[in-house]
């Protein structure tokens, strides 16, 4: 196998109801790409078989928004890692490319991605818009492209697999509402501005709380970073320390928060939602906090390669995936933290213990 080019820059409430999974196409021979992970519903085109088969071994792309800010991001590039190891037999070359949270930087990404005669690439777009004229241009050189964690303005992909965010928001939502008895003020700290992600999980919170008796008092962009995240809750606080939630779409927020709060001295500290991050987690189960953990599997780079495998295999495959996981809550909580590993971990994983050891042993 040829040197791979990896480069770095630095409560139940939701069980069932309206907030359950709903029926989504199971297929008995529908490719497995991620556990919680199904032919989305609704108009869903099959890939023809044969389009882009190609005997291997291959070249496979993977072009990513950016390994910065949240550990959620190195992990997918690791999780990505481990299955081309794990598919060497079939993989020549692996070229990584990380975007930087520079939309323009991905454009030219993919454009090298392309001028590199790579047989597919997965993408983890920065913006809606950051990779369409990549996608054109891939489809037009005759590459498959498959996308991930975050949706594209252009149909012109050949697979996406993508996280459910509007459900991420709106159970995060909902745990407010119900934990709080539906009063009482709320604040709420956004992703990265313009990212589809963001955009979808803050949608499906709206939902929700459009519609309840919860006061938004604050909406800002903590851009998934601990740092801006507690400067914010800061600054909340001194103006006004009357909270009674707070909904973040990230964890790396949720722990500026809680610091930023108990660092000024609250007496008690609000619910704030989480996700399934290793740290925060720690912090729910040690201080007996009450919270909720939405799942976005890094290992959605997984089921993109995977998707991207069984395309150059000549294997019919639908077009859009949806991974729907139902959220960690506190009752469940000790089947995903893992007081072994660091802070940086997310859960779950594809990865054999022995690799999670490599990367986040304690």
């Amino acid at each position: 196998m040829k040197r791979r080019t990896f480069l770095q820059t630095g409560s139940a409430l939701i069980a069932a109801g309206a907030f359950g999974i709903p029926g989504i196409l199971r297929a008995e021979d529908t490719i497995a790409l991620l556990p919680d992970t199904w032919p989305s519903e609704g108009e869903n085109p099959v890939v023809d078989a044969g389009k882009f088969a190609k005997s291997g071994p291959w070249k496979i792309g993977h072009s990513h928004y950016g390994l910065a800010g949240s550990t959620h991001t190195y992990q997918t590039a690791f999780e990505a890692e481990y299955e081309i190891s794990r598919n060497k037999a079939r993989v020549a070359d692996y070229q990584f490319r990380s975007a930087d949270l520079n939309a323009s930087k991905q454009v030219a990404d993919i454009e090298d991605l392309i001028a590199q005669k790579v047989d597919a690439i997965i993408i983890a777009p920065l913006t809606t818009g950051s990779a369409v004229e990549g996608i054109r241009k891939a489809k037009a050189a005759g590459i498959p492209t498959v996308v991930y964690l975050g949706r594209v303005d252009t149909d012109e992909f050949t697979v996406q697999v993508q996280g459910d965010d509007f459900y991420f928001g709106r159970v995060m939502a909902q745990f407010l509402v119900d934990k709080l008895g539906n009063k009482g003020k709320v604040w709420v700290l956004r992703g990265v501005a313009g990212h589809p992600i963001d955009a979808d999980r803050y949608a499906g919170a709206m939902e929700v709380f459009s519609k309840s008796g919860l006061q938004i008092t604050s909406t800002q962009h903590g851009s998934w970073s601990y740092e801006d995240s507690k400067k914010i809750a800061e600054s909340l606080y001194l103006s006004d320390p009357d909270v009674a939630g707070v909904w973040t779409d990230g964890a790396n927020m949720s722990l500026g928060v809680l610091d930023a709060l108990q660092e000024a001295g609250a007496s008690t500290i609000p619910p704030i939602t989480g996700e399934a991050l290793n740290g925060w987690m720690r912090r729910w189960n040690d201080e007996k906090l009450s919270s909720i953990g939405p799942i976005c599997p890094p290992a959605l780079s997984t089921a993109a390669l995977r998707a991207a495998f069984a395309l150059l295999e000549g294997k019919p495959i639908q077009r859009n995936w949806t991974n729907r996981p139902k959220p960690i809550v506190d009752d469940n909580l000790a089947q995903f933290y893992r007081s072994d590993l660091t802070d940086a971990y997310w859960a779950p994983t594809e990865m054999p213990n022995e690799k999670l050891l490599e990367y986040f042993k304690a």
